[in-house]
C-alpha cells in the first residue's frame, strides 16, 4: 500500500464512502420544505462550481423529479438528499413544487387499497 492509496475511499461494492454529515456540512434539517413527493427541476440558469452531490441532483432533475427519486439516485438517505436540494433551492438553480394529488393522502380506504395492491405485487 502506497501513501496514495490513502487519498480515495473506495469500497467496490459500495463506491465512494462519504459520510452523510460530510455532504451536509453537519446540517441535519433543510431550510425549504420538501417532501417525499415534492418535485424539484434544475433550473436553466448556469451554477457556480459546487459538491459532486449537488451537481448530480441538478444533473438528474433536468425535468420534474421527486424527492424520494433524487433519494434512490444519489444513494443518500432521505433527509441527506432533502438538504441537497434545499441548498440548490436556495441558490436558485433549482426550483420547486409540490406534489399534485387528486386524493386526500390521509384517506384510509385509500391507504387500504395502495397497501393491499403493494402485497399482491
Amino acid at each position: 500500500m502506497t501513501a496514495g492509496d490513502d487519498d480515495v475511499w473506495l469500497d467496490e461494492d459500495a463506491g465512494l464512502l462519504v459520510r452523510p454529515y460530510a455532504v451536509t456540512a453537519g446540517r441535519t434539517r433543510p431550510t425549504v420544505d420538501l417532501d417525499l413527493l415534492s418535485l424539484v427541476m434544475a433550473a436553466d440558469r448556469p451554477s457556480p462550481a459546487m459538491d459532486p452531490e449537488h451537481a448530480k441532483a441538478l444533473e438528474l432533475c433536468r425535468t420534474p423529479t421527486s424527492v424520494a427519486e433524487v433519494a434512490a439516485h444519489l444513494r443518500l438517505p432521505v433527509v441527506v438528499t432533502k438538504v441537497v436540494l434545499s441548498d440548490l433551492v436556495d441558490r436558485r438553480a433549482m426550483t420547486k413544487q409540490a406534489a399534485r394529488t387528486a386524493a386526500d393522502p390521509t384517506d384510509r380506504a385509500l391507504l387500504e387499497k395502495l397497501l393491499d395492491g403493494l402485497q399482491q405485487a
